[in-house]
């Protein structure tokens, strides 16, 4: 058989993704403020894209006035000042009647004590400096120091307490337990000396000290990425409250009094290394000693109070189960997280990508153009860089990506606006009647509809967000899985959880409602056919906790 050489045609489609659309899709699935920033990149980039407010402006500083403006200008002018006289006439006159009933006033007014002398507009506080702020933690800590009877070295080791706290107000070292401080201090020996120690021993094993040292620079290998992490951060959180009290020249018998302190300022029960110290100090606030009920539940039996497991409390204290109960309701009072109150974190506002209004034709859908530029083609601009022979290529390249990048901000802008519009037409009865009635939907219902593909419309509606009459949502919240229902059409997930809270938040107190017993009183109530596992997954989604830790006995 010959090998012969030939030559052919052949037809076939394939998808190229030029750099237009590849820039459409991009624009596509940024969120508003990402949007935003890409915007003011282009106009940085390109000098032939501006913004339209600058282009108008300046348009308007050319416009010269005619002779006919100049001399209505004029005529304006000299009626505002004959109209200004005649004012100013009568002003004086209210003017002198005012001054001369205050001077009248004022002479029989008693004379106002001196309290010194007034200060100058120089030595008044600038405008910056007299504006409120949220005071953190540490300021907050700091100031309550200052007012203390602490020496230089105690002063410095509180500080370097106050300002390792983390945003719960807690003491995160990597030091031993505080239960087990009582345990470390009764042992003899040191791992190394420390210098206030008079009977200090130096570690007379040198050789031992070398293996030591010698195994700690020996590199490390055959370890995964998660455990050179691991051990990175482990490396980080190495600092423990000997060290802090080290490096302020104290000695650490002396840091746990000074650490007490700090745990007594307010908020109480700040630098706490545990959930356990925390609750103690705030106790010992209220005078309950390590003799009571309280101090005692909070030392050993937090799990069991986790679990409402107050009989086994009582059982092991041997004492009365109302004394239990009463320990429970005042530890429920005390705070876990001290620096909540204190915590700098500003709440996250969602600006919407576009609004769904109702009118009196049905709901109308529009974007929301405020914050964002609007961009035009600077045609003074690009007119004069084409005079100049050597720059027409380079703005040409910059005038087409400008009009590229014009066209699809609007197509991505048209794009959003008719999803929008598909997704209020599909749950046109939960802008109606409520949540209730959110029927389900997946990304293909809607892709089919606006004839798009479901992974356009997986971009359209990523972290974009539309305000509706019934609030701010996700564009992504409208898409559920759908639940049966006996003898009728299947319902959105997201209303099935709503149905779930009503329940609970309908059910006695004293006699919380099982997974199962909800399952069943969906099915009787709204014919859901549910599972019990499905209940507990929704349960937990919406930071619900199971019958057993809502049960209240008190």
């Amino acid at each position: 058989m010959e090998g012969k050489l030939g030559l052919g045609l052949n037809m076939s489609q394939q998808l190229v993704m030029t750099p237009q659309l590849q820039q459409a899709i991009k624009l596509l699935q940024l969120s508003r403020l990402e949007l935003i920033d890409q915007i003011r990149e282009e106009l940085t980039e390109n000098p032939i894209l501006d913004e339209a407010a600058e282009i108008e402006a300046r348009s308007k500083e050319k416009d010269t006035p005619t002779i006919d403006d100049i001399a209505a200008l004029e005529e304006r002018r000299e009626s505002a000042v004959h109209n200004h006289e005649e004012k100013r006439a009568a002003s004086e006159s209210k003017q002198e009647e005012y001054w001369e009933r205050f001077l009248e006033s004022y002479a029989n007014q008693a004379p106002v004590p001196s309290g010194g002398g007034r200060l100058s507009s120089e030595e008044l506080p600038s405008l910056e400096a007299t504006l409120s702020s949220r005071s953190s933690l540490s300021d907050h800590l700091m100031a309550q120091l200052r007012l203390s009877n602490l020496t230089d070295e105690e002063m410095t080791f509180a500080a370097l307490v106050v300002h390792n706290l983390d945003d719960n107000g807690y003491l995160r070292l990597r030091g031993d337990a505080p239960e087990k401080e009582r345990e470390k201090k009764k042992k003899p020996d040191r791992d190394e000396p420390h210098p206030w120690d008079e009977h200090a021993e130096a570690d007379d094993d040198d050789e031992h000290a070398k293996k030591k040292k010698k195994k700690v620079d020996e590199p490390v290998t055959d370890l995964s990425a998660e455990d050179i992490a691991a051990n990175e951060k482990s490396r980080a959180q190495t600092i423990t409250l000997e060290d802090l009290a080290r490096d302020a020249g104290l000695h650490p018998e002396d840091a746990e009094e000074v650490l007490r302190l700090v745990q007594s300022l307010d908020p109480v029960g700040v630098a706490s290394r545990d959930l356990r110290e925390c609750l103690i100090v705030q106790a010992e606030q209220f005078g309950y000693d390590d003799e009571t009920t309280v101090w005692q539940v909070i030392d050993k039996h937090l799990p069991h109070i986790e679990r409402r497991n107050f009989q086994a409390i009582a059982k092991e204290l041997k004492c009365d189960l109302n004394d239990v109960y009463d320990a429970a309701k005042l530890i429920g009072t005390l705070e876990p997280r001290p620096g909540r109150n204190f915590s700098t974190e500003d709440p996250p506002y969602v600006s919407p990508d576009v609004y769904v209004v109702k009118t009196a034709d049905g709901y109308a859908v529009t974007t929301n153009d405020d914050g964002l530029p609007k961009l035009k083609i600077n045609v003074e601009q690009a007119q004069a860089l084409m005079k100049d022979p050597k720059a027409k290529e380079f703005v040409q390249n910059k005038l087409a990506s400008a009009r590229w990048f014009v066209r699809s901000l609007d197509q991505r802008q048209r794009t959003i606006v008719k999803v929008t519009q598909c997704i209020v037409e599909k749950q046109h009865e939960f802008f109606e009647k409520g949540v209730e009635y959110l029927r389900p939907m997946i990304l293909r219902d809607v892709a089919e509809t606006v004839g798009m593909h479901e992974s356009t419309i997986s971009r359209v509606t990523t972290n974009k967000y539309v305000y509706t009459p019934r609030g701010i949502f996700e564009l992504k919240y409208f898409f559920n899985s759908s639940i049966r229902r006996m003898a009728d059409e299947d319902i959105a997930s997201e209303s099935v959880k709503q149905a779930i809270k009503k329940i609970i938040a309908e059910e006695e107190p004293k006699n919380p409602l099982s997974d199962e017993a909800i399952a069943k009183r969906l099915e009787e109530q709204s014919k859901i056919i549910i599972a019990r596992r499905t209940i507990a997954k929704y349960r937990e989604m919406m930071g619900i906790l199971s019958s057993a830790k809502r049960k209240q006995y008190y």
